[in-house]
C-alpha cells in the first residue's frame, strides 16, 4: 500500500458538551475530499488522540470512514506506550474502516534499537494492517535516524512507509537511500516544498485541514516540475504552516478552522485556548493565505 499526495491529519471537533462532534467532523472531511486530497489521517497528534477514550477513537474513525466512503485511504493513529495497547487501537481502527495505521515509537520510554524492532514487529503482526512509521522526536522523545528506520523496515515487512517529522529535510534522501522499499512522506508543514524536492511522495499535513486546495496545488506543481508556481503557493501557505511545528499546533489549526467556517472548536485539557496575541498572529497568517497569487 502507498500514500502519495496530500494526506490531512484531521482535528477532532468537540461539541459544547465536550463530546465528539461527528457532524462537524464529517463536514470537515467532505470539504477535504471536495478539494482533492488523497487520504485522511484520523486519531493522530492533530486529532488529540491522547485525550480520546477507546470508544471515541473508534467513533472518530467510523465517522471519517463513512464520510470517505472508500474514495481515499483512511489511516489511523494508534500510538501508545505498549504494543498491546496499539494493537487494540489498530484492531478497532480496522473494524471502523481504516486501511492502515500510523505509529510512533512507544510513548513514555526511550526504547533501544532491539526494543523498537520488537515493538513495531509486534504491532504490525497483531494489527494486520500496513504500518506508517512515524518519526516525531518532539512527540515521542525518540529520534529515529535513517539506519534505525532501515533496520526496522528490514525486519518488519508490515512497515511500508515513514512519516518523517524531524524537521531535517536531509533525512528524506537519507531514508530513500537506506530503505528504498519504503515510501517517505513529509511530516512537517513548513518544509513540504523542500521535502517533495528531496523525493518525498506524500505529505501528512495539518495546514491541509485549513487550505487543502493550496496544498494539492503545491503537490501537483511539484509533480509537474513547475517550481515557480509551487513557490508562489508555498509562500502563501508558509506563515500558517509554521504553526505546525509548535506545541500549540492543535489550538492554532482548530482556531483557523473556525475562522474559515469549518468545525474547529475547543481543545481538551491540558490545552488552553489561544491568547489574544496568539490569535492576532494567526489572523495575520490567514490574511497572507488569502492573498491572490499574481498571474
Amino acid at each position: 500500500m502507498r500514500f502519495p499526495g496530500i494526506v490531512p491529519a484531521v482535528t477532532t471537533p468537540f461539541d459544547p458538551g465536550g463530546a465528539v462532534d461527528t457532524a462537524g467532523l464529517a463536514a470537515n472531511v467532505r470539504f477535504l475530499l471536495d478539494a482533492g486530497v488523497h487520504g485522511i489521517v484520523g486519531t493522530g497528534t492533530m486529532g488529540e488522540a491522547g485525550s480520546l477514550e477507546a470508544g471515541e477513537r473508534r467513533l472518530v474513525l467510523e465517522t471519517v470512514a463513512t464520510a470517505v466512503d472508500g474514495s481515499v485511504p483512511v489511516i489511523a493513529g494508534v500510538s501508545s506506550g505498549t504494543a498491546d495497547a496499539s494493537i487494540a487501537y489498530a484492531r478497532d481502527a480496522a473494524a471502523a474502516g481504516a486501511a492502515a495505521i500510523m505509529l510512533l515509537p512507544p510513548l513514555g520510554y526511550r526504547a533501544d534499537r532491539a526494543e523498537l524492532e520488537a515493538f513495531y514487529a509486534a504491532v504490525a503482526d497483531g494489527a494486520g494492517l500496513p504500518v506508517m512509521l512515524y518519526n516525531n522526536p518532539e512527540a515521542s522523545g525518540v529520534d529515529l535516524l535513517a539506519p534505525a528506520i532501515a533496520a526496522i523496515a528490514e525486519r518488519v515487512e508490515g512497515v511500508v512507509a515513514v512519516k518523517e517529522c524531524s524537521g531535517d529535510v536531509r533525512r528524506i534522501p537519507a531514508l530513500l537511500a537506506a530503505a528504498p522499499q519504503l515510501e517517505v512522506l513529509v511530516g512537517g508543514d513548513d518544509w513540504a516544498l523542500e521535502g517533495f524536492s528531496a523525493g518525498a511522495t506524500g505529505w501528512v499535513s495539518g495546514v491541509a485541514d485549513v487550505a487543502p486546495r493550496e496544498c494539492v496545488a503545491l503537490y501537483e506543481h511539484c509533480r509537474a516540475g513547475e517550481l515557480d508556481a509551487a513557490r508562489e503557493v508555498y509562500q502563501r501557505l508558509l506563515p500558517l504552516a509554521r504553526f505546525d511545528m509548535t506545541p500549540k499546533l492543535v489550538q492554532y489549526f482548530k482556531a483557523a478552522l473556525d475562522e474559515v467556517g469549518l468545525a474547529g472548536g475547543p481543545c481538551r485539557a491540558p490545552r488552553l485556548a489561544l491568547t489574544g496575541p496568539e490569535r492576532e498572529a494567526l489572523g495575520a497568517t490567514l490574511a497572507v493565505l488569502r492573498e491572490t497569487v499574481p498571474a
